[in-house]
């Protein structure tokens, strides 16, 4: 006879019933919480609230989730070329020197992404600065110690560029925000006081049950002001969005497409707003040519769980907007050397004491 008293077991059933809440929780987390995060003096105690836990269980499942690798972090992502400047990056590389030269572009804070891709120019990266001389300095200081060339591709114009992940069957919360609104986001000249918020939140709110208190205890001004100054850069577009940043690859994202194409100068701007609302395409964006290595206008970013799908979808978009005689390239990610929030605060420089001490 089968012993079904387990089944009936209280402890177990707790158990099971924990677990799946558990599981219901980390999915809400990652999946409710990519933006509009809670701007109030105990964010963490308002979405426990939402979700019949407490504050301890919030943070608890935060921490763990950013320990497995789920989540680079909690902060803001800011728009590109408001508060700094940058630019994505390519160099050919040899392949027995792509390790060492990856190591050596990875050594410098003002590159935040790098990823070597399958294409002659094998070694892409992000770099961002306070300023433009920084950003060339920084970018020549890699070629000298590389003693190889980059290729500079600034953005020229943004279509689409949003990384929020739907991670489950149901639809993103606060979805009908995820479209991006770059005339809102105009070039900015931080005062001191938001220069050294930023330098303190973009690398990621603290999991404390105050975060916004602990910035304002390091900063030297109220907590009142921090959510002030946060709501402010978020209404003017300087920050896109707030909240929790996912890994995609550790969350089953594990192909990204890096699509380019050789648009006619004249078509850009028509076919750019028409590819940047296809739901798979994250990024779309133009940037210059270099002529005649770097025939590309135009960028686009397919993520998928795997290389078919991906591979898939380009060749769907592809045919429903009978762009078969349009030149492109298909880079797929190979391997990831680095992958963190960008940087425009540099907190130990000389400046930023200067202004500390001004304060």
């Amino acid at each position: 006879m089968t012993d079904h008293s387990a089944q009936h077991d209280p402890a177990q059933a707790q158990q099971t019933h924990s677990q799946k809440f558990l599981r219901q929780l980390e999915e809400a987390l990652l999946n409710n919480y990519q933006r509009n995060f809670p701007l109030v003096p105990e964010p963490f105690a308002q979405i426990a609230k939402i979700h019949k836990t407490s504050t301890a269980v919030i943070l608890k499942q935060l921490k763990s989730l950013k320990i497995a690798g789920k989540i680079s972090r909690l902060g803001p992502v800011f728009c590109p070329n408001t508060i700094g400047v940058s630019t994505l990056a390519a160099m050919q590389v040899p392949q027995n020197r792509l390790q060492e030269v990856a190591d050596l572009v990875n050594q410098y804070p003002e590159v935040n992404h790098n990823y070597e891709r399958d294409h002659s120019y094998n070694l892409w990266f992000v770099a961002t600065a306070p300023n433009h001389q920084h950003l060339e300095e920084t970018i020549q200081k890699i070629e000298k110690s590389s003693s190889l060339d980059v290729m500079r591709l600034p953005l020229l114009r943004e279509f689409h560029i949003d990384l929020g992940f739907n991670l489950s069957s149901k639809p993103l919360q606060h979805s009908a925000n995820f479209s991006c609104k770059p005339q809102k986001a105009k070039k900015q000249m931080p005062d001191a006081v938001q220069q050294r918020l930023i330098a303190d939140i973009q690398t990621g709110l603290e999991l404390t049950p105050q975060p916004y208190a602990s910035i304002a205890r390091k900063l030297g001004i109220s907590e009142a002001a921090v959510l002030s100054q946060i709501q402010s850069m978020l209404d003017q577009g300087i920050i896109r969005r707030l909240g929790v940043i996912v890994h995609h690859r550790e969350l089953g994202y594990r192909a990204n497409a890096m699509v380019v194409w050789d648009f006619p100068d004249e078509q850009l701007l028509q076919l750019g707003n028409i590819l940047s609302q296809i739901d798979c395409v994250t990024l779309c964006y133009q940037r210059p040519r270099h002529l005649p290595h770097w025939r590309y206008n135009l960028f686009t970013m397919i993520h998928g769980k795997d290389k078919a799908s991906v591979e898939q979808r380009i060749e769907e978009i592809t045919r429903q907007l009978d762009l078969t005689e349009i030149p492109k390239a298909i880079l797929f990610s190979k391997r990831r050397f680095k992958q963190k929030g960008a940087c425009y605060r540099y907190p130990q420089t000389a400046m930023d004491y200067q202004l500390a001490s001004n304060e």
